[in-house]
């Protein structure tokens, strides 16, 4: 019995130890740690004394990767609760952009999410937001290319979206001035970014973009100043010339005197194309037509020769019996005949 207490005894310490080894994932579904991390970087903000402290202590925070949206979406809408708008939010949002890519890439995705859902804004929220990233334009701190999002024209854009546009271009002005900024939103111009090589005033700016490189910058503004259609060329001139930027439609208003020479040129090119196309097609058809009453004609002779020959035959063979049939007569009646004859001669 000694043995058999000894010998249970290593059993029931390897079964402690195999429990000891299992380790159990606990998953926190109810999402304390993001509603920590909101917490922190809120009190942070509101805190801070200048925008360097709260750069600094956001910055010591290790926010981890994927969560760059809490950060950018407390910065927004901290800025979006105040009455006017402070330039405090604008300096700490364009020191992240310059710190990291990544900061750079979550505010421009925010950027389109914010116009997209501008709808969802009170009129004071919306300004303060519009003027936010007017800000970080002017100062290049962001990528000129988030303007892509916008199309002005009646059909995509509603009465929010439309007030967004205003504050947001005329803040860009008020700090730029007209000339500059009119150059910038050049279509023509193959470097709307160029200024961030060259740094300007701030030489922290960062060459995000390059003509050479990324030729598809010249469609960057063309939703903005659209002259696909000379309904929206139009609708765009009204806008801006209304808000007050009407130098920024020397463009459009060029493009729209000469329009109708354009469309004319259009119009002749596209008639050009369907009558060679349509030239295709009747030589085409001619082609075919002409190949079928070939072969019809072919399988028509053959059909009449084959028709004659089988007429030919059948009285060919109609002549023949009637032939042997004559012929099988004119035996019959001799034969007739001859036993006549010979009947009255045994008479």
């Amino acid at each position: 019995s000694s043995e058999s207490e000894d010998e249970d005894v290593p059993d029931q310490e390897l079964d402690v130890a195999q429990n000891e080894k299992k380790t159990v994932v606990i998953q926190d579904l109810t999402e304390t740690d993001l509603v920590h991390l909101r917490r922190t970087i809120y009190l942070t903000i509101m805190s801070s004394a200048t925008f360097e402290e709260c750069t600094h202590k956001l910055a010591k925070m290790d926010i981890p990767q994927g969560r760059e949206s809490e950060l950018i979406n407390m910065i927004i809408e901290c800025c979006s609760q105040e009455r006017t708008f402070l330039r405090y939010y604008g300096l700490v949002s364009g020191r992240f952009c310059l710190l990291n890519e990544r900061w750079q890439q979550a505010f421009e995705e925010a950027f389109a999410t914010q116009y997209n859902t501008i709808h969802r804004l009170e009129t004071n929220k919306l300004r303060n937001v519009a003027k936010l990233f007017g800000h970080l334009l002017h100062t290049d701190s962001l990528s000129w290319s988030v303007l892509s999002v916008i199309h002005l024209n009646e059909d995509e854009t509603t009465s929010s979206s439309r007030i967004f546009i205003k504050i947001l271009i005329q803040e860009m002005a008020e700090a730029m001035g007209m000339v500059t900024l009119k150059e910038r939103f050049d279509t023509d111009n193959p470097e709307p970014d160029a200024s961030l090589t060259a740094g300007e005033d701030s030489g922290l700016a960062l060459a995000t973009t390059d003509g050479n490189a990324h030729p598809s910058t010249r469609e960057w503004f063309k939703g903005m100043f659209p002259k696909d259609n000379p309904r929206n060329t139009r609708y765009a001139i009204n806008f801006f010339t209304s808000i007050g930027l009407g130098p920024l439609t020397d463009g459009m208003r060029e493009f729209l005197k000469n329009a109708p020479k354009l469309i004319l040129a259009q119009a002749q090119a596209m008639a050009a194309k369907e009558a060679q196309s349509k030239n295709d097609d009747d030589d085409s058809s001619v082609l075919s037509t002409s190949s079928s009453s070939t072969s019809s004609f072919d399988s028509s002779s053959s059909s009449s020769f084959s028709s004659s020959s089988r007429s030919s035959y059948t009285s060919s063979s109609s002549y023949s019996s009637y032939s042997s049939d004559s012929r099988d007569r004119k035996r019959g009646g001799r034969r007739s005949r001859g036993s006549r004859r010979r009947g009255r001669s045994s008479r």
